[in-house]
């Protein structure tokens, strides 16, 4: 039984004699469906009759997954119907995936083919607006280089991906030797597909002038059938990859559609254009850091009149000078911070506690223990905490902070 799927990929109607049946598992002698592998899904459609919903290799025969046994027997000839649409789209989106692999051809170092996968449903009913029924999903490329893709180099990969399919470059596919295949540096190999070669040759796709793979899926003849593609996320799924993930056809516009529209709301609330509105963030976020900037100036200068207030009330035990009160706006490591900060010549001991009596920090000058005083109120009140002997915090406190006050203020007596 053979396969000429991807010799043939524009075929999506044809007849073939029955090999063999089990249960719904149907061998034909021939067949024009694309069986899953390599990162591409199995054809969907008919055979019979009958629903195809899935189409696998098993001991060297394509088998074809029926949703009912058939009602033709063994010897038969039967009518394969491939669904056209999800044929076409996988052929763009494959054929898409080694363009923008080519774009990276031209932009990164070291490169190598670390993965490739579509991932696409069937379109439903309701379709997709102007375009009808229409498949939804993303592809993705996973590229092995020890260039970073930053945001920069990801919009170059989609404009010189996006260029490749405007300048319409036909697309073929031969078989070739394997140790040709092989020894050619400009044939791109996925790992897997390097180590799983089988046989005496090797099917090459090349785009002209642009990328050469080896590859066994489907492909559309020229690149300008592909369609616009619209870069959706990148990510780092292992050390040394990073994987692209893109969209073609309708969701491609639809991405680029929505993210225009949104780009020309933001310039719109920012009151300038979308070819302006860069200077204009980088002027809000220059506004943001110095607001950001004044704030917490301001709260420094908030707490320093609160420490000179808490000073006129501080309290001596045993020699040292206690300073203990609330402070507003700083959690348990800005209060140990402070309190730090604040123990000196005229401070022993500095126990600062958040006005809400969530968080506590401790600082000594030595002749106190910070971390047992924290223990004592967190066995009191509740929480954890901890820290070195001249400085510790505490949180998770549940109690009013001038409670806390209060119990801190009788430590030095108890």
């Amino acid at each position: 039984m053979t396969g000429t799927a991807a010799a043939e990929p524009t075929v999506t109607t044809f007849t073939s004699t029955v090999d063999s049946i089990d249960s719904t598992a149907v061998v034909l002698t021939e067949t024009y469906f694309y069986a899953e592998g390599g990162g591409q899904p199995a054809d969907r459609g008919t055979l019979g009759g009958v629903e195809v919903i899935d189409v696998q290799h098993r001991n060297g025969d394509i088998v074809h997954e029926l949703a009912e046994p058939p009602s033709f027997d063994t010897g038969e000839t039967v009518e394969g119907q491939i669904d056209t649409a999800f044929r076409t789209y996988c052929m763009r989106a494959h054929t898409a995936s080694h363009v923008l692999y080519g774009a990276g051809r031209r932009l990164l170092s070291d490169l190598g083919y670390g993965g490739f996968d579509i991932s696409a449903t069937l379109p439903d009913a309701a379709g997709d607006g102007d375009f009808g029924p229409a498949i939804t999903g993303k592809v993705r490329v996973d590229f092995d280089t020890t260039t970073e893709i930053d945001d920069e180099t990801l919009t170059e990969l989609e404009r010189l991906t996006n260029r490749a399919v405007w300048e319409s470059y036909d697309v073929s596919w031969d078989e070739i030797p394997r140790d040709e295949a092989l020894d050619r540096d400009d044939i791109a190999f996925n790992t897997k597909t390097e180590e799983g070669i089988k046989g005496e040759t090797v099917r090459v796709v090349t785009i002209e002038d642009w990328d050469v793979a080896a590859c066994g899926g489907t492909h559309v003849g020229n690149t300008r059938e592909i369609g616009p593609v619209t870069v959706l996320s990148r990510s780092n799924p292992g050390e040394g990859l990073t994987r692209v993930e893109f969209a073609v056809g309708p969701r491609a516009i639809r991405q680029r559609a929505t993210e225009h529209e949104r780009a020309m709301t933001a310039a719109q609330s920012l009151d300038t254009n979308v070819a302006e509105l860069p200077a204009a963030v980088d002027g809000l976020q220059s506004e943001h850091n110095d607001l950001r900037e004044t704030v917490s100036s301001l709260r420094e200068r908030l707490v320093d009149s609160r420490l000179d207030d808490l000073r006129d009330d501080a309290i001596e035990a045993d020699g040292r000078t206690w300073l203990v009160g609330t402070v507003t706006g700083l959690d348990a490591n800005g209060l140990a911070d402070r309190a730090e900060r604040t123990v000196g010549d005229d401070t022993d001991v500095a126990a600062l506690v958040d006005a809400d009596g969530q968080y506590l920090g401790v600082a000594t000058n030595g002749g106190v223990d910070a971390s047992e005083v924290v223990e004592r109120v967190t066995t009191e009140f509740g929480g954890g905490g901890g820290g070195r002997p001249t400085v510790a915090q505490g949180g998770g406190l549940s109690a009013d902070g001038a409670d806390i006050v209060t119990f801190l203020r009788n430590v030095p007596e108890a």
